[in-house]
Order: structure tokens, then sequence, then C-alpha cells
């Protein structure tokens, strides 16, 4: 007899479940829920031979770039996305942790190589990087958690050498994307965007949570107002009790210059002598096809594939290009470098006290939602909440954050671990001999996440085949400070998951030394060293990878209005062009620089 792999046997039954009943759900959810129903994305079959502009990929970024793009009619768009329609249940808010399955339609299926500093606690070391593919990418799949970002992750930009970009001068195109939906007494957002945004559950958790934060000296703010340290009650993009996704809130409807060709993979952007963007190469039902473009091609495939787009088309570092028997075109050496991610530390976990109405508060959550789409499940359907702070006081700026504190209604145990190893790629074997006196107990847990990391990791190519996925090395926690910081994270989560306010509702934190790190004195430095480098993660925020820069920067790729180093006609706008990844979740900084993005785009060229 073969020993039992909870791994594989793990996997095997996930992915099962996810290919056997998830179009089940899917087609329960069209019948019983109606608004489920996604807005049709009209593909369009019959090419023109060229385009004004070709956009690589309808995300977060893309979907707006295309969109405002087409608000000029006399231009022509061909957006071009590698994935499919997105599927009814992206757009119920409550069910979002359905997207995050392995084998979900709309993932990536990508992953780190393995890590030498941390992810202990997981499969080979190695973690999963959940992202979007589909129309809307990323956005149709993420917490919807919307955060701005600190007033001095965009000065910093600035001061780098990227005129335009410093706070005054972006905020103008976050209000443009904005539709804050209820009261904003302090006007801090934007009203009439596409961008459909509004509060969260209020619940006990979230009440001990900001009640906790204030008993430890901290003040309330809207991390997306002027004050960004602090504890800040959630804003969410969610609109009449839909997800609002940069596909449905900017393609719906489809301008009529603008073609939509989804499930279709670009295989590379085709470059004349002069080193000019003169078209790209699609593949589509098994078919290769060359489009032409009269302007530009801009890519918005995401910090993880923007890089590689552009290595398989010949602009990246020369000897790593030379290696896979590429032709260089461009030799840009910061291609695929200065990859950055906020840094999770997963398994802080408190029990609650049992629920006894949980079935019963979901079959009127349905009936709800189907009446009016108001209820719990046009929310997160669990409280999910954040606080800022700054754990490194020795030098910086004291009032820009460098943690995230994010406190998650639902517990990792929830459902006896069934799909939480799986999402992140944890230990199955751990994971159980960790959890198992509290396996199926309803809890919380509260996250310390790294904002401003100081570890730098790298995407390259595997092959020149377009099809396999890049080699991505985040490098997680390659640099001391970043777990310096975490540790001290964890024991501010600590501090106040234990006050007063969260003891009084019956949280209770599970105190069991984690295995691996047993030996070391709980509780001590040593320990939380060793817990850090079994449990973070990363946070899905990639960014960096084709680094906006002055000329001066060797890692730069493209300058401050995003266009490509060493060629023409070519620009990138998505998190990759982020010099530095800013300190909340990155959707909305993602929709910010695409809107800015199009605003140059119009001014080059309609002065032309």
């Amino acid at each position: 007899m073969f020993p039992l792999d909870l791994n594989v046997l793990g996997e095997t039954v996930l992915r099962g479940v996810t290919t056997t009943l998830l179009p089940l759900i899917q087609f329960l959810l069209t019948i019983l829920l109606p608004q489920s129903a996604l807005p049709t994305y009209p593909q369009h079959m019959h090419l023109r031979p060229q385009y004004d502009f070709i956009v690589v990929g309808s995300g977060s970024a893309g979907s707006v770039l295309g969109a405002r793009l087409a608000e000029e009619r006399g231009w022509s768009i061909l957006l071009v996305e590698e994935g499919g329609p997105p599927p009814p249940e992206t757009r119920v808010p409550a069910l979002f942790p359905l997207s995050l399955l392995p084998q979900h339609p709309t993932d990536c299926r990508y992953s780190t190589t393995p890590q030498r500093h941390g992810l202990k606690g997981y499969v080979n070391r190695v973690g999963r990087l959940v992202c979007g593919r589909g129309i809307g990418g990323s956005s149709q799949i993420n917490g919807m958690l919307y955060v701005r970002g600190a007033r001095q992750d965009y000065d910093h930009w600035a001061a780098l050498g990227n005129p335009g970009w410093s706070y005054n001068e972006v905020l103008p195109f976050f209000h443009k994307a904005e539709h804050y939906i209820g009261p904003d007494t302090g006007a801090v957002y934007g009203r009439g965007g596409p961008i459909g945004l509004k509060g969260g559950l209020d619940g006990p958790l979230t009440n001990a949570f900001l009640k906790g934060g204030v008993q430890l000296g901290f003040p309330l703010s809207d991390v997306n107002s002027q004050m960004q340290l602090g504890f800040s009650p959630s804003t969410f993009t969610i609109r009449n009790g839909k997800r609002s996704s940069t596909a449905d809130s900017y393609l719906h409807p489809t301008p009529p210059n603008l073609h939509l060709l989804h499930s279709t993979k670009v295989l590379r952007i085709i470059f004349n002598e002069e080193k000019r963007a003169v078209g790209v190469e699609l593949e589509h039902k098994g078919k290769v096809v060359k489009v032409g473009v009269r302007r530009e091609v801009i890519v918005s495939a995401g910090a993880l594939s923007s890089p590689q787009v552009l290595m398989l088309s010949g602009v990246g570092p020369r000897d790593h290009l030379t290696s896979h028997n590429i032709a260089v075109v461009a030799d840009v050496g910061g291609v695929g470098a200065n990859l950055q991610d906020h840094v999770g530390v997963n398994g802080l976990v408190w029990t609650l006290p049992p629920n006894s109405g949980f079935i019963t508060q979901y079959i009127n959550a349905f009936k709800q939602y189907r009446r009016d789409s108001s209820g719990r499940l046009g929310t997160p359907d669990t409280e999910l909440v954040n606080a800022w702070i700054r754990v490194e006081r020795e030098s910086g700026d004291p009032s820009w954050p460098d943690t995230q504190i994010f406190l998650s209604g639902i517990s990792p145990v929830v459902d006896k671990g069934a799909t939480y190893p799986s999402i992140w790629g944890l230990d199955r074997h751990r994971f159980k001999q960790y959890f198992i006196d509290i396996l199926g107990q309803r809890g919380m847990s509260i996250r310390p996440t790294l904002v401003q990391p100081l570890s730098r990791g790298l995407v390259k190519l595997r092959s020149n085949n377009p099809h396999h996925p890049p080699a991505i090395n985040p490098n997680y926690l390659v640099h001391p400070k970043d777990v310096n910081r975490l540790i001290g994270a964890i024991k501010f989560s600590l501090t106040l998951g234990n006050t007063t306010n969260f003891t009084s509702i019956g949280a209770k934190f599970y105190t069991k030394p984690l295995p691996g790190c047993s030996h070391i004195e709980y509780g001590s430095d040593k320990y939380w060293n060793c817990y850090v480098r079994h449990m973070a993660t990363t946070t899905y925020h990639y960014s960096g990878t084709c680094k906006m820069a002055p000329p001066t920067d060797p890692l730069g790729v493209v300058d401050h209005q995003l266009r490509v180093r060493g060629v023409m006609g070519l620009r990138v706008v998505d998190a990759s062009v982020m010099p530095v990844v800013p300190i909340g979740n990155t959707n909305g900084p993602v929709i910010m620089i695409a809107e800015r993005a199009a605003h140059l785009i119009k001014q080059d060229w309609i002065q032309h």
C-alpha cells in the first residue's frame, strides 16, 4: 500500500468538485438569481486588418483603457483578452470566494518558484498566485476592497523622477472613476463615475475591531481620505447589490468602435525595422492571425503577464532573450525585474461561539437578494475590515503606514480545511496537524500584511513558448527587515485581538504552537520569525515588473507617459508600471493608472 498523500487527495477532490459542481451552480444561479446574469460582450469575429489602437488584456486596466479610447468615435480599438466572459457567480458579491478555487475558469493558474527564505508551510515551498483571466480580469474575482493608497505613495512616485504622478495630480483620475453610493460627509469620493462604491457589513466583529483600535490609541478615519494611518471602515466596489467590475462598469454597453475579442491569446507584438510596433500576432481557436495597428499597441496583461508579452516580443534583458532564442528588438534590462507584492501572514485564528441560526440566515438572505439584490448576498457576506499602522519607528515618515491589519470574519478552519489549503497552496498535512483541535469551529482571522516590502522579485521566461507560464520568483522575505516588521505586526494583531472588545464577544486566540516551530520558545521573536517563514505569502498585489522611471534608472521600462524604452508605438498600462507598490489593495490604483493613461494618449494623438 502506498501512503496516503493528503495534498494529492485534497487537490484531486477539490478539482473534481470545482469542475463538476461549479457548472451546476452557475446554471442554478442564472435561473434562481436572474440578476447574476452578466451583460453580453459581443465577440467580433470579423477583424479589420488594422486598428488605431490594440489593447492587450481586458482586465482592471485594459477594460478602462479600451472604453476611454473608444470615446473618440473616429478611432478604432481592438481589445484582446485571453480569457472568456465572466461566469455568473462573479457578479454576486457574497460568492467571491468561489473564484479563488483552483481550476475555476477565471484562474490564471500561476505559482511561485520554490522560495528559499519563506513558504516553509506550503507544498514544495511554492505559493499559488491567483490572478483574473477573463473580461474584467482581477476586478471580477477580487475581494472588492477599494483602497487608493497613501498620499506619500504617489508623491514618492513623482520624487523618483516621474512627473505628473504626485497625489494631487492623480487624485482627479481616482475621482473620475468613482461613484460613491451613500453619504460622503468628508467629500472624499467622486460621484458619477463608472465604478460603484459602497460601505460593507457593520457587525460585531467590525465594531470590536474599530473600538479596539480606539482603545489602543488609533484614530478612526477613512483610508481614502487625507489620513491613512488608523482604523478604517471598508469601502467596496459594489453597485446595486452587484460587483462593480471594470467589465460591467466600462464595457457595457460596448462602444461600436471597440472590437472585443476574447478567448484569444496574444503571441507577440510585431515590430518593423524602425522598432515601431505595427501589430500583434494572435491565436484564436487554433488559428494564428496578424492584426496591424496604426497608432499604438498597449499592453495591459497584468504585472505577471505583461513582462512575458514584452520578452516574447523581443523587448527585455538581452542575455535572457538570447538564451531562449528570441531575437532582440530592444535590450531593456528592467523588464520582469522589481517584482513587488504585499506579504501577509496566514493562520492567526480566534475561535468564536457557534452561530445557531446560520442556515435560516442564508435562506432569508437568498430570498432578499432575489427580491431586490439587497442584503447579505449583495455584500462580501462576511466582515472584512482593515487598519493601517506603522511598525517601523526608527526611520521614515511616521504618518506613512507600512503594515495593513486585515480582519476577516471567515475562519480558515470553518469548512474543516476543505478549501483553504488549496486556495493558498498550504501543505494539508501541516494544516491538519496545526488546526486539528478546532477544525469546523466558527472563528475569525487577523492577517498582518506588509505593505511597504523591501524584498524584490523577478519574472522570467521558462521558454519561448507563449503557452508556457512565466517563472515567477517574488523572493519573499529575502530582506530581513520584512520579517522584523511582520513580527511586530503579529504582536500588534495579538494585542488588538485580545482587547476587551473582542473577548467580550467570546473571541479566543488559538495558541497551539505551529508545527515546525514548536521547538522554539512560544511567543518569542525567534518563534514568530519561524512562524512568518512558514505562513507568510502573497496578497495577490503583484506590481512593478515594467517599472516607470527616468532614463537614469537601469531598472526602468517605461517613462512617465508609460511609453516603453527603446521602441516606438508601445506602452504598458497596468500594475506593472508602479515603481513602488502602494500601501493598499491595488485594484483602485490600477483603474486610476488606466484613466490617466487614456488621458495621456488622447493628449498625444488628438494634437496630431
